[in-house]
C-alpha cells in the first residue's frame, strides 16, 4: 500500500504557480503588441509587462516532471496550478482571450498527463466581459479545471467595480471557487519600490484591500454562494478586520449601507497556510476556524514554503481532525475532487 493510500485524505496544495511553455510562447508572439514581452535568458524566460515582471523562470516553473518530483519530496499529493503576474489584464480583448485559452489548455494537458496529481485554476480575461464569459463557458467542464484564478484587482478595477458583476454572477452560477492573488499592488512604483516591499508588504495589504472591496462593495452579499480564497493566509485582512469592524460600528457614513459588520464575513472566505509565522497562522485559525484554511506552498517562489506540510504539522492549535481538513479535505470539497 502506498504512503498516499494510508492517509485519511490527499494532501492538496491550493497555491502553486505554473508557467507552461504553451502560455510563454503565446505571450512571446502576441504579448508585445499589448506591452508584455518575453526575453529568453539562459537562466529561464523573463516576462515583463510594465511594472510587472516574472523570471528568470527556473525549470521547475515549467517542467511537469520536476514538479512531480518536488511534490513527492514535499509529501504533497495534488497541486492546483495557477498563473501569476502579469496574468492577462494588460492585453486587449482578443489577445487576453488567446493568452487565457493557451494557459487553460495547458492546464488540461497537465491534468491529462498526471490526472491524480495536477488540477487547474482557469485564467479568464475578467476585464473583457464577453470574452471572460465565453472562456468560462469553454472551460467549465474541461478535464481538471476546478476553479477560477483572478487578481486582487483587475487592471485598474477594484473587485467592487460593477463591470465585474456579470463575471462574478456566472462564476457563482457555475459553483466554481475563485482564487485571488495580488498583482498590481498599491504603491509598487512608489513607496514600496525599494527593498522588495512591493511583495513583502504590498501583497498582504493588497489582499486586505480586495477583501474589503468585496465586502463593502456588496459582492459577497449579492452572491451568497460565491467561494473566494484569499492567498498568503488572507494577508493583512484577518489582522485588520477588527479595525474595519470598528469603522462600521462607529457609524462611518461611508459604511452606512452595510447591514452587518466586516467580522461577520471572515468565514465567508477561505485562506491558505502561507503566513510565514506559526503564531500568525494560529491567530488566523482562531479568527476563522480550521475548516476555512487549506494547505498552500506558493510553489516555487522563494517567498513560498519549501516544506508546506511541515507548517501544518507543527501547528499546535490543530486537532488531528483539523489537520486532516487543512491538509486536504477542505480543498477536496471546494475543488469538487471527491
Amino acid at each position: 500500500m502506498s504512503e498516499t493510500s494510508k492517509r485519511a485524505a490527499r494532501r492538496i496544495d491550493i497555491h502553486a504557480h505554473y508557467f507552461p511553455e504553451r502560455f510563454i510562447t503565446a505571450l512571446e508572439s502576441e504579448g508585445c503588441s499589448c506591452g508584455a514581452c518575453v526575453t529568453r535568458d539562459p537562466r529561464g524566460p523573463i516576462i515583463k509587462a510594465g511594472p510587472l515582471h516574472a523570471g528568470p523562470l527556473e525549470a521547475r516553473f515549467i517542467d511537469l516532471d520536476q514538479r512531480i518530483a518536488d511534490m513527492d519530496r514535499q509529501g504533497v499529493d495534488v497541486q492546483a496550478l495557477s498563473l501569476t503576474q502579469p496574468m492577462v489584464y494588460f492585453a486587449n480583448a482578443p489577445v487576453a482571450r488567446t493568452l487565457s485559452a493557451a494557459f487553460n489548455d495547458a492546464l488540461v494537458e497537465a491534468h491529462e498527463r498526471y490526472p491524480e496529481r495536477l488540477v487547474g485554476l482557469a485564467m479568464i480575461p475578467a476585464n473583457h466581459t464577453e470574452e471572460a464569459l465565453r472562456e468560462l463557458d469553454r472551460v467549465r467542464n474541461a478535464p481538471g479545471i476546478c476553479g477560477v484564478y483572478m487578481g486582487t484587482a483587475i487592471g485598474d478595477w477594484d473587485l467592487s467595480d460593477e463591470r465585474l458583476l456579470p463575471v462574478f454572477e456566472r462564476i457563482a452560477d457555475l459553483r466554481m471557487p475563485i482564487f485571488l492573488h495580488p498583482l498590481k499592488v498599491i504603491g509598487m512604483e512608489d513607496r514600496l519600490k525599494s527593498y522588495f516591499l512591493s511583495n513583502l508588504l504590498g501583497n498582504p495589504f493588497d489582499t486586505a484591500v480586495a477583501a474589503a472591496h468585496l465586502i463593502f462593495g456588496g459582492v459577497m452579499d449579492r452572491f451568497p454562494t460565491l467561494d473566494i480564497v484569499l492567498p498568503h493566509a488572507g494577508g493583512a485582512f484577518s489582522f485588520l478586520a477588527g479595525r474595519l469592524e470598528h469603522g462600521f460600528r462607529a457609524g462611518r457614513p461611508e459604511l452606512k449601507h452595510m447591514q452587518d459588520g466586516p467580522l461577520s464575513y471572515l468565514r465567508r472566505f477561505h485562506y491558505d497556510t502561507i503566513s510565514h509565522s506559526d503564531a500568525a497562522l494560529e491567530f488566523l485559525i482562531g479568527q476563522v476556524g480550521a475548516d476555512r484554511i487549506m494547505l498552500g506552498s506558493d510553489y516555487c517562489f522563494d517567498m513560498g514554503h519549501e516544506e508546506p506540510v511541515a507548517v501544518v504539522d507543527r501547528c499546535a492549535r490543530l486537532t488531528e481532525l483539523d489537520r486532516t481538513a487543512v491538509l486536504g479535505q477542505t480543498a477536496e470539497r471546494l475543488l469538487s475532487l471527491s
